[in-house]
């Protein structure tokens, strides 16, 4: 009776998740016999060596097709340098041999392993039996696809032979920290996947210490490729000048790269006919604006012969690019994974494109500064273009990395300053479109602030045509005269807001602002 009730069990189970849930079918690379399934959609699992060997069922990851989309990218990128498939098809799991493969059930079933993100079983990626990993994304933001992507990540490391990495300080006995939660911020903040990789953008393979010893280092590459019957992927493009170095197809071109380990470099070889100007980007992989996600951090070498070297282009940001006027005759190209202020070249590996244009650029540079002035951040920035601007938007962000609109700008405007509601550091840049709708960002800069405890709102009050209200949540505002009269209404949004009342004559006006938080109002001096 126990077994037939388990059986109905797992039926109700399996017919809920088929009907249920249908998980978008990605896969890295397609034909690798080496394989990692990230299993979004529930699993029933009998294994002795989890939930004290009872069998039982995990739901699906909670997670919408974007989400899972996302999580994918990224483990696939930090999985990119190697001959292996991160897939989210079972049917393409199932077609590899046992021993050449693992399952990571991303679950929202998490109580009975409490305390953690995931759990995993070092080495048992080539056991052959099937044995799965998990991540529990009920726990990670919740389903936030940054978490669970690394987690997916690190807890796969661990089945292909990775213990964790730690950090230490000048006592080599004791980790400062068991998981290195890594150091730096904004798009070049690092950690290592086997850390605590949740708030640094850029996470990647380390050779660096366990939680055994700061002496005891462990080089992730080397493991990965040396106890799993994985190898490095095929290199895409060789590293020698010579007349054999791969020719770009034309002056105007899109290819794609990997660098896919410590020592691998990809060349590439041009010719103009005439002196141009000539525009070249490289862009690490990555999911989203500010370069998230990405592992690699670019050098670009150019040359005028196999042998001279004229420039070297390594920019703070994780790209690099190229903006220079040259010649005509042959040049060359190399691209490398470099390191930065926050880690070495190490784990600086993954997928990049590459772009060249021959001609104006429209915009060339965007710089912007910042400081804090009684509490009031203020902004100013300075566009390089060859063609007008047509937007100015200014974007801001809690972690440097991921940025929402605060406001926009005059398109011939050079400077912004408001008082944030907030009492860390904010993140800001600004997003520039030309009229040829080419897009620029500028660098990322942070500023302190104290917050503000005393108004719920703050209000320009010596105007010109708009009234600019930086408010902490949704509210209501009435504006009214200098009779009495209310001569405007309406609701406003958190954060920046503008009411134009350019119509209205100069004079004094009263702005009633009002939310859960209370009532106030200001007066306005219109010039």
């Amino acid at each position: 009776m126990k077994n037939l009730f388990t059986f109905l069990i797992l039926v109700i189970a399996l017919l809920f998740s088929s009907k249920a849930f249908s998980v978008p079918k990605l896969n890295s690379l397609p034909g690798a016999e080496a394989t990692i399934f990230l299993d979004f959609d529930g699993h029933y699992v009998q294994s002795s060596l989890w939930n004290g060997g009872d069998a039982f069922y995990c739901a699906a990851s909670g997670m919408n097709d974007p989400q899972i989309t996302e999580a994918f990218n990224r483990v696939a990128e930090d999985y990119r340098p190697f001959e292996i498939n991160i897939t989210t098809d079972s049917s393409v799991f199932e077609s590899v041999p046992l021993n050449r493969r693992i399952r990571i059930i991303i679950t929202t079933t998490s109580a009975w392993y409490p305390g953690v993100g995931g759990v995993a079983w070092i080495g048992s990626f080539n056991w052959g039996d099937d044995t799965p990993a998990f991540v529990f994304s009920d726990r990670l933001g919740p389903y936030s696809p940054k978490m669970v992507g690394e987690c997916c990540s690190h807890e796969s490391g661990h089945t292909v032979g990775l213990s964790h990495q730690s950090k230490y300080g000048t006592d080599c006995n004791t980790p400062l920290e068991t998981y290195n939660s890594g150091i730096g911020n904004g798009q070049t903040g690092w950690a290592p996947i086997m850390g605590n990789s949740y708030n640094r953008n850029m996470s990647n393979w380390n050779n660096g210490p366990t939680p055994y010893g700061c002496t005891t280092l462990q080089d992730n590459l080397s493991i990965i490729t040396n106890q799993n019957g994985i190898v490095y992927r095929a290199d895409d493009y060789a590293d020698t000048l010579n007349a054999n170095t791969y020719a770009l197809p034309n002056l105007n071109f899109n290819i794609a790269g990997i660098i896919s380990d410590n020592a691998d470099k990809d060349a590439f070889k041009f010719t103009l006919s005439q002196s141009l100007n000539f525009h070249l980007t490289a862009v690490p992989f990555n999911v989203g604006d500010n370069y998230i996600g990405a592992n690699l951090d670019i050098k670009i070498e150019l040359y005028s012969s196999p042998t001279n070297l004229i420039g070297t282009y390594d920019q703070v940001t994780m790209s690099a690019a190229i903006d220079t006027l040259l010649n005509a005759g042959t040049y060359y190209l190399k691209i490398d994974g470099t390191g930065n202020t926050n880690i070495g070249e190490y784990g600086s590996l993954g997928s990049y494109t590459l772009n060249g244009i021959t001609g104006a650029l429209a915009i060339h540079a965007i710089s912007l500064v910042g400081k804090t002035d009684n509490n009031k951040h203020v902004l100013s920035w300075q566009i390089t273009a060859d063609e007008p601007i047509k937007k100015i938007e200014i974007e801001t962000s809690d972690d440097g990395i991921n940025f929402t609109g605060l406001t926009s700008a005059s398109p011939v405007a050079n400077k912004f300053s408001y008082q944030p509601y907030k009492t860390n550091t904010v993140y800001y840049r600004i997003k520039v479109t030309s009229v040829i709708d080419q897009i620029g960002y500028s660098n990322i800069i942070g500023l302190k602030t104290a917050g503000n405890s005393v108004k719920i709102f703050n209000v320009s009050t010596l105007i010109k045509n708009e009234i600019l209200i930086n408010a902490a949540e949704n509210y209501q505002y009435h504006l009214i005269d200098a009779s009495g009269k209310t001569i405007a209404a309406g609701n406003g949004v958190k954060g920046i807001n503008r009411i134009n009342i350019s119509n209205q004559p100069a004079g004094m006006y009263i702005i009633q602002l009002f939310n859960k938080e209370g009532i106030q109002a200001e007066r306005i001096i219109k010039q």
